[in-house]
């Protein structure tokens, strides 16, 4: 991390911001480059060890919250405390999501996925992301200005047969972005919403849906070979793009969707044949 912090430009640097799922994988990068760019960081989560051992490892500049996305109450708490300590928040980042595979093991294809799963990936995806952006508006207004980062998906761009409820929640983040985007620029604020749009990043996510063994090794291969760059992206490109939706760089950026695939969404193409 010294070596990292030592990379530092700054770009961040006086700002607040709030990372929700940062215990691990994409939001845990995010917060880790945030640090690095300067900014004081609450990172949130509902895996309290792994979100306050990285908030630990962090140092000085980062702090650990618990907040469950889907309770009004705890982003409530979440702000409430967070405006105290800090006196302002300058970027939100909903990332906190869920898949459905590992909580529900059986099929999430339109026809089998049961009404629980279905409305536990919402509760945790949309309801998780629409409560943030509500909240965050209200703590930034004040101040006039804002960023708010919403993670959706590839999968919320074209149709996914057996994620449906995943699909279907990524797919509404993305439009919600563009109304809050709307809003705070018809309400008069400089509240900027954006949506990232990853498509295959190995984090523990995958883990449910990749599998073990010889069978991870396939299915990873294949996943990659999709894509017509030929490979997984990573936690620290993601966190590079939302390092600056952040700042005061793209400051005339809102309701932009940015896609980070490796060209899938482009169109078809042949990716190179292996050596």
């Amino acid at each position: 991390m010294a070596e990292s912090l030592g990379r530092s430009t700054g770009r961040l640097a006086g700002k607040v911001a709030l990372v929700t799922g940062a215990a691990q994988g994409i939001g845990a990068g995010i917060a880790r480059a945030f640090v690095a760019e300067g900014a004081r960081v609450v990172l949130s989560d509902i895996q309290l060890e792994r979100g306050q051992a990285l908030a630990q490892e962090l140092g000085e500049r980062a702090r650990f919250v618990e907040l469950d996305v889907r309770q009004e109450p705890a982003w409530e708490q979440a702000l409430a405390e967070l405006l105290a300590r800090e006196g302002q928040l300058d970027v939100l980042v909903n990332n906190a999501g869920i898949t459905g595979f590992a909580e529900f093991p059986a099929a999430h294809d339109p026809e089998h996925a049961s009404l629980e799963a279905w409305r536990a990936v919402l509760a945790t995806n949309l309801e998780g992301t629409f409560l943030g952006c509500k909240h965050a508006i209200r703590a930034m207004r004040p101040q006039g200005r804002g960023s708010i980062l919403n993670l959706s998906s590839r999968s919320g761009v074209v149709g996914i047969p057996r994620a449906a409820a995943y699909a279907a929640s990524k797919a509404a983040v993305r439009n919600h972005t563009k109304s809050v985007a709307l809003y705070c620029a018809e309400e008069g604020l400089a509240i900027r919403c954006n949506s990232i749009q990853p498509a295959a990043i190995l984090t523990p996510m995958w883990d449910a849906m990749l599998g073990q063994g010889p069978e991870r090794e396939q299915n990873m291969a294949a996943i990659a070979a999709s894509a017509p760059l030929n490979r997984f992206g990573t936690v620290e490109e993601v966190a590079a793009l939302a390092v600056y939706l952040a700042s005061d760089e793209s400051a005339y950026t809102t309701g932009a969707e940015f896609n980070l695939d490796g060209g899938i969404l482009a169109g078809a193409a042949a990716p190179p044949k292996p050596q």
